[in-house]
């Protein structure tokens, strides 16, 4: 509940006025996924940062504007959990991966986490990403429909092969094929309207793609509890924190499923978003390339920190287009946001890209302008929330500065061996079922400096 608002007072609080029902059991879900931010707008105007939503049979809630994402997110009163919501959703195929944790549990299993993305582990990882990078791309050539979405899909989950897995020296092409298709169908199990297992449905097919998932990562399991080494995998398998605390077996397959899923697709779609806005603003695409061409052929971490431009990029890049466009929540009792009462078991979802898009807080926020980012603008500093791809509070992405080091190490690579163009009036035909990628794959104008 809001903060100084007693359960005494609670009642005393407005209830959230009905809306707009839309669609028998659907609602307004196909208004949102025609037009993500557009369906905000309307809420927003209509209804204010707290507005009903009706979908999939039941009323929710929408917030919107960093005042109400920043109490959501925040979460001082530990009414609003993470588990219910998207348990809901993927919960059968990300089963107790962190985001599906929640207070005590959450907070031990992070605390256990966090020793794997450590300064000196994040070192060691962006030194053998080089390699990986490199070999992904040297089936790349010149090509004037280069579709990038899906060459970038490969090659990320070959960096998590590499990265997360020690290499996965004996699984063939065919294998990781399997198992970027199985991380697709659990993905796109969140837009599933039968949630069951049935054949042919998103989560029949979301089932099965679990099952190879599990398989995958046990086959390794017990060469990675043996023998300590640098990759992720292996670092869950024996990281022990000063109480002592350390991963049953359940809990690394668990943790891995859900960090390669994350650490492949969010980085894809903003490599992909930075490829786009690039090749249609050459003039930042050269300054980026000139940053790149004055580090060696295989930067540091602190050498990919210094690519100031390329920085700015990839924040405006994530402001326009959040791989993660909006978070969903449950409230486990009764609460209030913003001076609205909202019921226990009440589906909350947090329009986070909305925030990035409101001229109170960014000029002309539909421009692709990453000068706003820069040290002399810091339109980010408008509100503490108001750019916010990576969440807030303690469910903030685990994994955010090795998915800055990935995006940044693929794009310094790309910068140096090819040039790119992009129609200027192209925008992405984005299927926003259930994170947001380019239908039409992203086709760029590639060629070979």
């Amino acid at each position: 509940m809001d903060q100084g608002t007693t359960t005494a007072t609670l009642r005393e609080i407005p209830p959230l006025a009905p809306g707009d029902r839309g669609l028998p059991w659907v609602g307004r879900l196909l208004d949102y996924s025609r037009d993500p931010v557009g369906f905000y707008r309307h809420q927003w105007e209509t209804y204010g940062p707290v507005s009903p939503f009706f979908r999939a049979g039941e009323m929710g809630v929408v917030a919107l504007g960093p005042d109400a994402c920043e109490a959501v997110l925040r979460n001082k009163d530990k009414a609003f959990a993470n588990g219910p919501a998207w348990g809901q959703i993927v919960g059968p195929f990300f089963d107790r991966g962190l985001m599906l944790l929640d207070f005590e549990e959450h907070h031990a299993h992070r605390r256990i986490l966090q020793e794997a993305f450590t300064r000196p582990r994040l070192a060691a990882y962006t030194t053998a990403m080089h390699p990986a990078i490199a070999q992904g791309m040297r089936g790349w050539d010149t090509d004037p429909q280069f579709r990038a979405y899906p060459r970038l899909k490969q090659l990320t989950l070959d960096i998590a092969a590499d990265i997360f897995m020690g290499g996965a020296k004996d699984t063939s092409r065919a294998e990781m094929d399997r198992v970027n298709e199985a991380f697709i169908a659990c993905v796109q199990a969140a837009a599933g309207v039968v949630r069951a297992d049935v054949p042919l449905t998103r989560w029949g097919r979301a089932f099965r793609g679990r099952k190879v998932l599990e398989s995958f990562l046990r086959h390794y399991l017990p060469a990675k509890r043996a023998t300590a080494t640098d990759d992720i995998f292996s670092v869950l398998c024996h990281i022990e924190t000063d109480d002592g605390e350390r991963f049953s077996d359940e809990d690394v397959v668990n943790h891995m499923i859900f960090l390669m899923m994350a650490a492949h697709d969010t980085s894809t779609i903003t490599t992909s978003t930075m490829l786009q806005y690039l090749g249609q603003h050459p003039q930042w695409q050269q300054r980026c390339r000139e940053e790149s061409l004055a580090l060696g052929p295989a930067p540091t971490m602190p050498e990919l920190e210094s690519l100031t431009s390329l920085d700015l990029v990839m924040k405006e890049a994530l402001r326009l287009r959040s791989p993660v466009p909006a978070l969903i929540r449950r409230t486990v009792k009764e609460t209030s946001l913003l001076g609205v009462r909202i019921p226990a078991d009440t589906g909350v979802m947090v329009g986070v890209q909305f925030s990035h898009m409101m001229e109170d807080y960014w000029t002309n926020p539909a421009v692709f302008d990453p000068e706003r980012f820069a040290p002399h603008r810091r339109e980010d500093k408008s509100h503490r929330m108001a750019w916010e791809p990576f969440g807030g509070g303690v469910h903030k992405c685990i994994g955010l500065y090795f998915a800055g080091l990935e995006v940044k190490s693929i794009l310094y690579r790309l910068l140096r061996d090819y040039r790119w163009s992009v129609s200027p009036g192209y925008r992405a035909p984005l299927d926003n079922s259930s994170l947001p990628f380019p239908k039409d794959g992203s086709p760029i104008h590639l060629t070979r400096i």
